[in-house]
This record gives structure tokens, sequence and C-alpha cells, in this order.
């Protein structure tokens, strides 16, 4: 067991998921979430398909190693081979602005 926050982590249990990542276009910018929340491309936050609202997930530039750490609170992304939309704010994170898209791995707890 590995401790993390002062709560004792299963290291088994983490689980990843590889893919691409993207990020919101300026034009989502205080349009209302999946959640409920209003969405703030200044704030670190992500769309995936499945992960429950308020999931915190690290998501790590693979051919970089930069990461972020971002709280889903949104669906999507909907585009085949996509894996999570992130937030401006998120992207600039990564170094991805100016390619669009880069190859992520996303660790989180289940």
């Amino acid at each position: 067991m590995a401790q993390a926050s002062g709560e004792e982590v299963d290291v088994m249990k983490i689980e990843t998921q590889d893919g691409r990542a993207s990020f919101y276009a300026d034009r989502f910018q205080g349009r209302t979430t999946a959640s409920g929340d209003s969405f703030d491309q200044r704030a670190l936050t992500a769309a995936h398909r499945s992960l429950p609202f308020g999931t915190k997930v690290l998501v790590t530039r693979e051919d970089t190693g930069q990461s972020v750490e971002v709280e889903i609170n949104d669906r999507g992304p909907f585009v085949k081979g996509r894996i999570i939309d992130l937030s401006k704010s998120a992207a600039r994170e990564l170094g991805m602005v100016s390619r669009g898209t880069a190859p992520v791995r996303l660790t989180y707890l289940p």
C-alpha cells in the first residue's frame, strides 16, 4: 500500500487509459457542462465519456512526460480515438495548444 494525503491507497487498483487528448474550443466558455457546472477555460477540468463527475485524473503526455491533474465535470469527447477533452488551461500545461491533440495516459483511482 502507498500513502497519499494521509490515506492508504492500494496501488494495484490504480487504473490507466491510453489515447489522444484534445481541448475545448473557446466557444464553449460559460456553457453548462453535463455536471451542471459552468465551463471555464481557466479551470483544470475535463470531459470523459464514463468516469464519474468529480473524479481526479492525472493526464500525462506520453511524448514529453508533461502532466496535469484535472477534475472530470463533463461528458465527451465524441470523436473516435480521443479519450479526454481538456480545458484550455489544462492543454496549456501539457504544451498541446498549438498541436490541438496529443497522446496521453490517464491515471485515476476507480
